[in-house]
């Protein structure tokens, strides 16, 4: 019988075995003979999954390196124009560096982008070391590496699948299976089984890439992804720093981005972490906050609906250039959306 995948939030810890699309010799480091190379030598990545490194963490690892070395080596590739780019263990690089090695062990292998992202992405996850946020950005870095698209595509495509299925849901079709690994038929939110899904709003070959994606990586199905982390992006910087830092839940993030009042969420955000308030007493503050503010100005609709006769009018989507932009905004609003439903 097939697993049940949870509906629930992902938590940040992987347990299903590397993705399909590494190999045994990609995924399996541990067999890997180290090899010691200049410290000096190594280049970090342009980006990578992780962003917030705790200080204090941080100087505990330069003290243990300090006493006892590096126990596990560092992942890396090399690189055509000389020297190797760093693939896994950065909290270990920086700590390196810190503690004024001059050399380290390391693995090197011969990686392509879509490898070396998923290898990166993967470590943090097994080892917990990512927010929700860094999480969020991570996974959809991997996707725009199989999708082969710019990283701002990636939710706009994530957004139209969603909109997809939720419209064959809707007509009342039934939920779609797909055909587990041994041969039996699992039913699923983030998979496409059968004829009866519409195919001017489902893209096969972009469904399976998303699908392939989230099962290796054996996350919670892709449309609960869509409706509870892509909305973080849009977050306030200050709650987004929040996040990256873990001083509060996104669960709690989400809540309090729900005021539009910017003094009145910087307060609550301030007061939710000093007080270490619950979910409930967040959501019970900004009811409180946000009854206490005037009224939204009465012309917003009126503009809404002018904005979007301007834009059919005009059809400015037929710009490549303010194509782009139309299809951010539209992202930021859809998000926006779906966070008040949540």
């Amino acid at each position: 019988m097939s697993p049940r995948k949870s509906n629930k939030a992902f938590s940040g810890k992987i347990t299903t075995p590397p993705p399909s699309w590494l190999s045994e010799n990609e995924s399996n480091l541990n067999s890997a003979d180290s090899s010691l190379i200049k410290l000096a030598d190594i280049h970090r990545p342009s980006s990578q999954p992780r962003r917030y490194f705790d200080p204090q963490a941080l100087q505990e690892l330069v003290a243990s390196i300090e006493l006892h070395g590096i126990l596990q080596p560092l992942l890396v590739r090399p690189l055509s124009q000389g020297g190797y780019e760093l693939v896994a263990g950065e909290r270990r690089y920086r700590a390196a560096t810190e503690a004024q090695l001059s050399e380290v062990p390391v693995v090197v292998k011969e990686l392509d982008d879509e490898s070396a992202w998923a290898i990166s992405l993967i470590e943090n996850l097994q080892r917990e070391d990512l927010n929700p946020l860094e999480e969020t950005e991570g996974i959809l870095q991997l996707l725009a590496i199989k999708f082969k698209s710019d990283l701002e595509e990636v939710p706009r495509i994530l957004y139209r699948l969603q909109k997809g299925w939720k419209n064959s849901d809707d007509e009342g079709l039934s939920e779609p299976t797909i055909e587990s690994s041994d041969g039996e038929s699992a039913s699923s939110h983030n998979v496409m089984g059968n004829n009866k899904f519409s195919q001017s709003n489902l893209n096969n070959e972009e469904l399976a890439i998303v699908e392939e994606v989230f099962k290796s990586l054996g996350l919670m199905n892709w449309s609960s992804f869509v409706k509870n982390r892509l909305p973080l992006l849009n977050l306030p910087e200050d709650l987004k720093l929040a996040l990256r830092s873990g001083h509060i839940a996104y669960t709690k993030a989400k809540a309090i981005a729900s005021l539009k009042d910017e003094s009145a969420r910087t307060a609550l955000l301030t007061e939710a972490i000093e007080q270490q308030l619950s979910l409930s007493q967040i959501k019970e503050r900004t009811k409180e906050l946000g009854s206490a503010l005037p009224d939204q100005p009465q012309e917003i609709p009126d503009r809404l609906k002018a904005v979007y006769q301007q834009v059919k009018k005009n059809r400015i989507w037929s710009d490549k250039k303010k194509r782009k932009q139309l299809e951010t905004l539209l992202n930021k609003l859809e998000a926006l959306i779906s966070q008040t439903k949540t």
